[in-house]
């Protein structure tokens, strides 16, 4: 389980602007067993808060737990070591290495090149054709982002943190995601998934939903209770998320 305690997080403004607050005394709990999605208006510090969760950035005051034990202080590096995956909103490129040795090092063990295809087809790839592609320039933004969700799946973290899955892919591509997260949902047994998206097909399949706006959190709870209202065209809570239709990702 992962716990935010009055988290905050600031950086230096211009000028003499001085601090500039951009996630203010947030407080979530992300369970085992559940999928959760965290959406809300570009700028409002969802993905801040995906790099706080993952140890990119360290919050100014609060406290961050994972299963117990105070992680506030700890690196990404040891964060991956207890079980927290974090793909990237803009996938990293790795030049010189292959797509093989990149899920092999996910999953921290010896694998074939049969095991590392099962995970490139569950994310829509003919394994054939990336097996052996190096993770560069070559490779659209699609092609990175599905690869790195197949890292995720070799190592099968206990908790799976996206950052905005959706972006830069399209809409084939798309459909295939939720069917990766819809297959990760059933299988998750002793894990949990945090998502940042706005897109309503995700949210759909959300057993709770955060809505993150300058920095707070203005609303959560179960998807049937928060999910009306972020949909609802004269709703309160809809004004503040900028949350997209279906599955159109030019929405």
């Amino acid at each position: 389980m992962l716990e935010l305690k009055n988290v905050s997080f600031g950086v230096e403004g211009d000028g003499s602007a001085g601090i500039k607050e951009i996630i203010r005394d947030v407080s979530i709990t992300v369970p085992d067993d559940k999928l959760i999605v965290i959406t809300g208006p570009n700028g409002g510090g969802k993905s801040t808060l995906a790099r706080l969760i993952a140890g990119i950035e360290k919050p100014s005051c609060g406290s961050i737990f994972f299963d117990g034990k105070d992680i506030t202080g700890t690196s990404i590096t040891e964060r991956a070591k207890m079980g927290i995956g974090f793909a990237f909103q803009q996938p990293v490129r790795f030049k010189g290495i292959e797509v093989f040795d990149l899920i092999r090092l996910a999953t921290g063990r010896k694998i074939t090149a049969a095991d590392a295809c099962e995970y490139l087809s569950a994310v829509g790839l003919c394994a054939r054709d990336y097996i052996n592609r190096e993770v560069n320039s070559s490779l659209s933004g699609g092609e990175l982002k599905r690869i790195e969700i197949a890292t995720i799946l070799a190592k099968s973290p206990k908790l799976s943190v996206f950052d905005e899955p959706e972006a830069g892919i399209d809409l084939w591509s798309f459909k295939n995601l939720i069917e990766v997260f819809e297959g990760m949902r059933k299988n998750i047994s002793g894990s949990s998934i945090l998502i940042i998206s706005h897109q309503e097909r995700i949210l759909n399949i959300a057993d709770e939903i955060v809505v993150i706006k300058g920095g707070k959190v203005c609303a959560s709870g179960s998807r049937d209770d928060v999910l009306p209202g972020l949909i609802s065209t004269d709703s309160a809570i809809k004004e503040c998320t900028g949350v997209k239709k279906g599955g159109d990702l030019n929405a």
